[in-house]
C-alpha cells in the first residue's frame, strides 16, 4: 500500500473523521491545527505514517503539522467529483499550500489577493449562487482598469430622459460590481468624496455570506479590504467613512480598518440601539444562553484626523436637564427673571419644594414643568457658574455683576451677546432643542451611544423589507455631522437606497452603487418617489417637497452576461448550451482548454447542478467581466457613439 492509501485507512478508524462513509478533509485539517491528541496517537500507530510525519529531535518525537496538512490538502488526497473534473481540465491554479488557520490578525490567507464576486440576497439564497473566486496578483491584469458605462438615463419628476451630457454636480446611481465601479470612479472622484457610509454584508454565518472551507472570516476580510482600500483613495483629505456592522465581525473589521486608515485616524465606535429587550429571543435570555442583542456598531474613521472636524450637533436626550429652569424675559426696564420650578410649585401646591408631595403629585409637577420649559424654550436658561475657562475680561465683568442681582449683557470680541447673571453665564435652552415629527425635546451634545434610532419604520421610503433597512434618521445624523450642502456622499452597498434618498432630501450630491435588483423595493423606485415628494422618513423634518434629478448608468457587461445566464439556468442542458456559447463568444481562463472539457462532458454532466454552475463561472476570465475603457473603440464591443461621448465626459471631466 502507498502512504496515501495507508493514511486513508488509518484515519477511518476515528469516527469523528467520517460522515456517511467518507473521510472529512476539513475536519482532519482542523484537528491537526489543534494538535488533537487522539489524532496524533492514531497517526503514531502506523510506522510508515509515523516516519513520514514525525521528526525525532533528541529522542523526542515532534509532529510535523505543516507537512501533514500540506499532504492532506494536496488535490490528489480525497478528491471529490468536482475537484477531479477540475483536475482533468486543468483548472487547478496552484499546488501551493495556504495555511488554513482561522485566526484573524493583520496577516491572513488571501490578504494580498482580490475577492472578485457578486453579492446575493438572503431571500434568494436557494436559487442564486454566490461566486467568490479569489484572484492572486499574478492572475490579475486588467481587472481593476476603468470600465465602460452604458444605459445612461436622466431621471426627474417628469420621468426618464436620454442623457445628453454628464454635469459636474450630477447625482449618480450606478449598477454593477461595486469593486470594479469603485476603481472606475477613481479617475474622476479620487480625493473628492466627503463622506462614505456603507452597510456591508454582516457575515453572520448564515447563507448570505457562506464561503468554502474554513476561510469564512478571512474571505470576508479580503472582500472588505479590497473595497476599503480604494474607498480610502476616493475620500477627501478631511473626509470620513462610517461602516455599520454587528458583533460577528466588528472586532475583526476594527483591526482591518486600523491597518487601512491608520489607528490614529480612528474616531469612534458608535453603538446604535436598533431593537428592544423583548420579542422571540426572550426564551434565549431565560435559558441563560444569550443576552438580548439590541445594538449594532458604526466604525467611524477619517482619512486625516488632523484635518477632519465633525459638526457638534444636539440629539434627543433621555431626560430633561432640570438646571434649565430660569425664565428670562427682556422688558423696557431690563431683564425679568423667574424661577419656573418654584413658580409652578407655588401655583400647583402652594410651596416651592417637592418635600411632602406624593409620588403622583411629583410626577404631575415634573410633566408640567418640562412641558412649560420646552414650549417656552426661547426664554428658558440655565445658570452656568463655572467660568474658569473664560477670558479675563469676561471673568472681571462677571465678578462685578455677582452682587447686582440683575441680568447684564456682555458683548464678545466677535460680536456675540452673552447674558450674565449672579456672576455666571446664562445658557439658552433654545440652542439645545431637538425637533422630531413636530415635537420638541431637550437635546444634548451627541455621544457615541445612539439610543434613540430604533427600528426602521416598515413603510419608510415606500420600501418594505423584513429587516436590514437603515433608518433615514440615522443617515441624516451622519450626513449632518460630517458634510455641508453640495458635498459628495458615497454608498457602495446601496441596497434599497436609504443613503441616497436622505442625501437627496438634504441637498448633498451622491453616488450609489448596487449590483442587485430589489424588485418593488429597488433604489430606483425609491428615488423616483423622493423626487416626486416622498413624505416619509425625514421629509417633514427637512421640509422636503420633491424635485431634483439623478443619472442612472451601468457597467457594460462582457463575461458578466454569461455569469448571469449561468446563475439563472435551471438544468444541465441549459448550462451545456451556455458553455457552447461561451466557447464562441466568451473570454475563457487561460488555464482552460475547451477541447479537454468537451472530451470529459460526461463527467461534467455527473456533477450536481450547483457544482456545474460554480465550475462554468470559474472557467470565465474574471479580468473580462465588463468592457474596459481602453477598448471602448474596439468594434467587437459595439459601444455606441453616444456612450463614447458620455464616457469621455465622465472620465475626462470635459463639461
Amino acid at each position: 500500500m502507498t502512504l496515501m492509501e495507508e493514511l486513508k485507512e488509518l484515519l477511518k478508524e476515528d469516527a469523528r473523521l467520517i460522515l456517511e462513509g467518507k473521510l472529512l478533509k476539513n475536519t482532519i485539517v482542523e484537528m491537526a491545527l489543534k494538535l488533537d491528541k487522539d489524532l496524533i496517537k492514531l497517526l503514531m500507530k502506523n510506522e510508515k505514517v509515523k516516519q513520514h510525519f514525525f521528526r525525532d529531535i533528541d529522542g523526542i518525537l515532534v509532529f510535523d503539522k505543516e507537512k501533514f496538512i500540506k499532504f492532506i490538502d494536496n488535490k490528489e488526497f480525497l478528491p471529490d467529483s468536482y475537484t477531479t473534473f477540475k483536475n482533468k481540465i486543468g483548472l487547478m491554479a496552484s499546488k501551493e499550500y495556504i495555511s488554513k488557520s482561522k485566526e484573524v490578525v493583520l496577516v491572513w490567507p488571501f490578504k494580498d489577493c482580490v475577492l472578485e464576486g457578486g453579492q446575493e440576497k438572503s431571500d434568494e439564497k436557494r436559487q442564486e449562487i454566490f461566486y467568490n473566486e479569489i484572484l492572486a496578483p499574478d492572475e490579475i491584469d486588467r481587472l481593476l482598469e476603468p470600465k465602460v458605462f452604458t444605459n445612461f438615463k436622466r431621471i426627474d419628476k417628469y420621468g426618464e430622459h436620454e442623457v445628453t451630457e454628464i454635469k459636474p454636480a450630477d447625482n449618480l446611481i450606478i449598477k454593477g460590481n461595486n469593486l470594479l465601479v469603485l476603481y472606475s470612479l477613481k479617475k474622476r472622484f479620487s480625493g473628492k468624496i466627503k463622506l462614505i457610509y456603507i452597510d456591508p454584508p454582516y457575515n453572520t454565518g448564515s447563507d448570505e455570506f457562506k464561503y468554502n472551507d474554513n476561510f469564512n472570516h478571512s474571505t470576508w476580510l479580503t472582500f472588505m479590504k479590497n473595497r476599503l482600500e480604494v474607498a480610502k483613495e476616493l475620500l477627501k483629505k478631511d473626509g470620513a467613512i462610517f461602516v455599520q456592522i454587528d458583533d460577528n465581525e466588528q472586532a475583526y473589521l476594527k483591526v482591518l480598518m486600523d491597518e487601512i486608515f491608520g489607528r490614529e485616524n480612528f474616531k469612534e465606535d458608535i453603538a446604535v440601539m436598533i431593537g428592544s429587550e423583548s420579542g422571540v429571543n426572550a426564551i434565549n435570555v431565560m435559558r441563560g444562553e444569550q443576552l438580548f442583542r439590541v445594538k449594532e456598531h458604526i466604525l467611524y474613521y477619517t482619512k486625516n484626523a488632523k484635518l477632519h472636524r465633525f459638526k457638534p450637533i444636539y440629539v434627543r436626550a433621555m431626560d430633561y436637564n432640570m438646571s434649565y429652569r430660569l425664565e428670562v424675559i427682556k422688558t423696557p426696564n431690563g431683564y425679568q427673571v423667574n424661577d419656573v420650578y418654584k413658580k409652578l410649585l407655588q401655583e400647583m401646591f402652594g410651596q416651592d419644594k417637592l418635600t411632602g408631595l406624593t409620588d403622583e403629585q411629583k410626577e404631575l409637577f415634573l410633566i408640567k414643568f418640562k412641558d412649560y420649559c420646552l414650549k417656552n424654550a426661547e426664554n428658558i436658561y440655565a445658570l452656568k457658574t463655572d467660568i474658569q475657562k473664560s477670558g479675563d475680561n469676561f471673568k472681571n465683568f462677571a465678578k462685578q455683576n455677582r452682587k447686582k442681582g440683575i441680568v447684564e449683557e456682555y458683548t464678545t470680541s466677535d460680536g456675540r451677546v452673552i447674558l450674565v447673571y449672579k456672576g455666571g453665564m446664562l445658557t439658552p435652552l433654545s440652542q439645545r432643542i431637538v425637533v422630531e415629527n413636530g415635537k420638541k425635546y431637550y437635546g444634548k451634545l451627541i455621544s457615541d451611544f445612539w439610543w434613540d434610532i430604533g427600528a426602521t419604520p416598515s413603510s419608510e421610503g415606500g420600501v418594505n423589507l423584513k429587516g436590514g433597512k437603515k433608518a433615514e434618521k440615522m443617515i441624516k445624523r451622519i450626513i449632518e455631522l460630517t458634510t455641508e450642502p453640495g458635498d459628495i456622499v458615497l454608498d457602495f452597498f446601496m441596497g434599497t437606497g436609504t443613503t441616497c434618498a436622505v442625501a437627496h432630501k438634504m441637498g448633498r450630491q451622491y453616488i450609489g452603487i448596487e449590483q442587485l435588483d430589489y424588485g418593488e423595493n429597488d433604489a430606483l423606485i425609491r428615488l423616483k418617489k423622493v423626487i416626486n415628494g416622498d413624505s416619509t422618513g425625514i421629509s417633514k423634518e427637512v421640509g422636503w417637497n420633491g424635485g431634483g434629478d439623478f443619472v442612472y448608468m451601468e457597467l457594460k457587461k462582457l463575461n458578466e452576461v454569461f455569469v448571469e445566464k449561468i446563475r439563472n439556468a435551471k438544468t444541465s442542458k441549459e448550462l451545456l448550451s451556455i458553455w457552447d456559447e461561451m466557447k464562441q463568444n466568451g473570454f475563457l481562463s487561460y488555464r482552460i482548454n475547451p477541447v479537454t472539457f468537451d472530451k470529459n462532458r460526461k463527467d461534467f454532466e455527473a456533477l450536481k447542478l450547483e457544482e456545474q454552475k460554480r465550475l462554468l463561472i470559474e472557467m470565465l476570465d474574471k479580468n473580462e467581466l465588463y468592457v474596459n475603457l481602453s477598448e471602448i473603440d474596439d468594434i467587437q464591443y459595439q459601444v455606441s457613439e453616444e456612450d463614447k461621448k458620455l464616457n469621455k465626459q465622465f472620465y475626462e471631466g470635459r463639461f
